[in-house]
């Protein structure tokens, strides 16, 4: 694999970060975003993400993903900085052991767009990094408890990593036996599609254990570039079982039409509706809710449009449980 700048790795260099630019590149005005809030949280857009927003459109559902808004700045009861439990749950650097037979790694803080729904948007990863100790702490974990079976790539977006420090991670691995699949949570071949270059395909096709990824589109609207589809057909050609994880957001995708449309384009791209997430209350992302009682009606309405392989499950995290938590419908 070879040292160079990947054409992935330029992509993001450029990728939009100041606010005046993202409004201006979408014919928006000036007071369309917060520069307090982007100052408290980043702004970060790819291009190639930009490129499928609508100018001019306020409601865009793609903007309303990352545009930085006053109401990030409201304090809102219920909404905290560790809404999931992440720091209860580390047992390493970047170790959390929160499920049986799984455990994932915050592998990095380094993402290809800045969600400003993220859960993990206040989480401390200068403090817990695995890649700082070269995954030495983690795979120490890894060897120590022979009831894991699967690994989870988390962060922040662990497809950031460049293809030598997945390999260097990967190598290693291969000499845990119990560890039998990889799991890779990601938003790149939807934000970032050029990640799933060659030299990434060949690092995929090396890997032994079963291959996972949990990519994270909320909209159709995601899916719709060519570039898009090339990627995730490349990633079914490495051998990966594709799977989408949603998160519902009021003015994004809280209709029925929305949600059909998305498991719709999915399934086309041969990608497996798989959750529906409730919104972890994250402070600084409360506007962004939806009630559970119109979550458990969208579903009522989704599953009498659409076959019930193509209905994601409603799911909640819940802080300490053992399990995604399903929402009852």
């Amino acid at each position: 694999m070879s040292s160079t700048v990947a054409v992935w790795q330029r992509e993001l260099a450029g990728a939009v970060r100041d606010p005046a630019t993202l409004v201006r590149l979408l014919n928006l005005p000036q007071d369309a975003v917060s520069v307090q809030a982007a100052q408290q949280f980043r702004l970060l857009v790819p291009h190639s993400y930009l490129a499928r927003m609508k100018p001019g459109d306020w409601h865009d559902p793609l903007l309303r993903q990352v545009l930085p808004l006053d109401e990030e700045l409201r304090v809102v009861e219920g909404f905290n900085h560790d809404p999931v439990g992440d720091q209860n749950a580390l047992v390493a650097d970047g170790v959390l052991h929160k499920y049986q037979g799984r455990v994932l790694l915050v592998t990095t803080g380094a993402c290809a767009v800045h969600c400003r729904y993220c859960f993990r948007r206040h989480f401390p990863y200068s403090e817990s990094n695995p890649v700082k100790s070269e995954w030495e702490s983690a795979l120490a974990y890894l060897r120590e408890h022979t009831d894991v079976r699967e690994v989870i790539l988390s962060g922040g977006d662990p497809l950031t990593l460049s293809d030598e420090r997945l390999a260097s991670f990967f190598s290693q691995l291969q000499h845990i036996p119990h560890v039998i699949r990889v799991r890779f949570h990601t938003r790149l071949p939807v934000v970032l599609p050029s990640r799933i270059d060659a030299g990434f395909q060949q690092l995929l096709a090396q890997l032994p254990q079963q291959k996972v990824m949990v990519i994270h589109a909320n909209h159709a609207q995601e899916l719709a570039a060519t570039d898009v589809h090339d990627a995730l057909a490349a990633l079914r050609a490495s051998g990966v079982t594709l799977l989408n994880q949603a998160v519902l957001l009021r003015g994004v995708n809280d209709t029925v039409d929305a949600q059909a449309e998305l498991s719709e384009s999915l399934f086309a791209q041969s990608v497996m509706p798989y959750y529906l997430h409730l919104l972890d209350r994250v402070a600084g992302a409360a506007h962004f809710e939806v009630t559970q009682t119109q979550a458990v009606q969208l579903l009522d309405a989704l599953r009498q449009r659409l076959p019930g392989f193509l209905v994601p499950k409603l799911v909640r995290e819940v802080a300490g449980e053992k399990a995604k938590m399903p929402v009852s419908t």
